[in-house]
């Protein structure tokens, strides 16, 4: 029989912050895959456990899931643990959570400490749906792409950032999302925690001129009801209802149910719809 691959959360900084069922199977594999085999050797030894430490982080993942994969399938069982937080959530442990699901090999996560979810509850923004996208991508044409997706987000928007690019981030963000609330979040669960409510352009200033230390969450509040209104609005009147309905019937819908659609997008009725079609032709 395979053994089992148990993904186990480590704290995000206050080292209390870890379930007894965690250190007991950490304690009870036959070993232990690590993002920084170092940073997690003292981790370890702060609980008293010792297991051999073998690395898996973005560099390797790919080689490194194969290979562990094997030993799963020989019967070892194996935690796979980040340098904070829960693995594979914006972590390269998914791809050999993947490989283990396709291979049939037991995957089990012990729930813990996510800094995305300790962001979000301490931030007050709307929680019952939310949109996560981790790290921004480091390509430029496929960050302007995921920032121009959110600037239309009526979800509260969580992402992560590295000290050394928070302040491009805000400027970004700034010109594509405007001056939307924002709760940026720092060194969470550690001594020098901080949580601050402002806005972008706000927080893009004191950025600037004072340097950022530590890792960052930020969260950020998703287009009111009113402004998804107003955005819909201009989007419309940029366009005649020729140009709107070709779009519908590009898609394969009939005319009948176009003008439907086109009703709705507008807040008219489709008598309007159908009216207004007459005059542009």
């Amino acid at each position: 029989m395979s053994g089992t691959l148990y993904l186990c959360a480590t704290p995000i900084g206050n080292r209390a912050d870890i379930t007894e069922r965690v250190k007991e199977t950490l304690a009870a594999v036959d070993l232990i895959a690590a993002e920084d085999t170092r940073h997690s050797k003292g981790l370890l030894d702060y609980y008293g456990i010792d297991k051999p430490l073998t690395s898996y982080h973005e560099h390797n993942k790919y080689e490194k899931a194969e290979e562990l994969l094997g030993k799963l399938l020989e019967g070892k069982n194996i935690a796979l643990i980040t340098d904070a937080g829960t693995p594979a959530i914006s972590d390269p442990g998914e791809v050999l959570v993947r490989r283990c699901h396709e291979a049939g090999v037991t995957v089990t996560s012990l729930p813990g400490a996510c800094a995305l979810i300790t962001a979000l509850s301490v931030s007050g923004f709307a929680a019952r749906r939310f949109v996560f996208e981790g790290f921004l991508p480091q390509e430029t044409k496929e960050r302007k792409a995921v920032l121009s997706s959110l600037a239309a987000e009526h979800r509260t928007i969580i992402l992560y950032e590295a000290p050394h690019r928070l302040v491009k981030t805000l400027l970004q963000l700034q010109e594509t999302l405007g001056a939307r609330r924002i709760c940026i979040c720092r060194e969470l669960t550690k001594i020098h925690e901080e949580a601050v409510w402002t806005t972008i352009p706000e927080a893009a200033a004191f950025w600037t001129e004072n340097e950022p230390r530590g890792e960052y969450v930020l969260v950020l509040e998703g287009l009111s009801e009113e402004e998804q209104a107003a955005q819909k609005e201009a989007r419309w009147s940029s366009m005649s209802l020729q140009e709107h309905l070709a779009g519908y019937l590009a898609q394969g819908l009939d005319k009948k149910e176009a003008m439907k659609h086109m009703a709705s997008d507008r807040g008219v009725s489709r008598r309007e719809i159908y009216q207004g079609l007459l005059e542009e032709d």
